[in-house]
């Protein structure tokens, strides 16, 4: 009996020592690892950063073609730069730097860099709204801006929920 127990005994001396071999090499792969938690914990967050970032590159995207328009890359002799109003050239010009201003912001995440863009949406709106002889009143436009403002501000909502105060 004192055999079988001896046997035994060693058995299981060599399954703990294994045990612990493979739980001190999960340990030093864990150490290795990329480090992100495995949970979802901040899926708004990451929603809002990748938002953010389809916005700079749409704000690029957008103030390219205010420059484009600037230097007269597109558009005829007619639409020319110098041949529009002053009020059209103030804010084409405007758009033409907080576009890519903003851009450089939201692409970072900073929060400068929403605020700028928060001001290009909403003077793009009031000035399609309020002053339709610029631009010409679009109201689709004023839709689409108003759609990317409510977007902005209920992903804001909701990653700030999900860290605590």
């Amino acid at each position: 009996m004192s055999e079988i127990s001896t046997r035994d005994a060693a058995r299981d001396n060599a399954r703990d020592s294994a045990r612990e071999s493979a739980r001190e090499s999960a340990m030093s792969v864990a150490a290795i690892s990329t480090g992100r938690p495995e949970s979802d914990d901040n899926v708004w967050t990451r929603r809002l950063v990748l938002f953010l970032r389809l916005m700079a590159l749409l704000s690029i995207l957008k103030g390219l073609y205010h420059w484009a328009q600037v230097t007269g890359f597109v558009g005829g002799e007619d639409e020319a730069f110098e041949n529009q109003s002053m009020a059209w050239q103030a804010a084409t010009v405007y758009f033409a730097v907080i576009e890519l201003v903003a851009a450089v912001g939201l692409w970072l995440a900073t929060p400068w860099g929403a605020v700028v863009w928060l001001t290009t949406v909403v003077s793009m709106a009031v000035i399609e709204l309020m002053f339709p002889g610029i631009y010409g009143g679009s109201l689709v436009v004023v839709a689409v801006e108003a759609i990317m403002l409510a977007a902005y501000l209920a992903l804001a909502w909701m990653a700030a929920r999900e860290r605590p105060p």
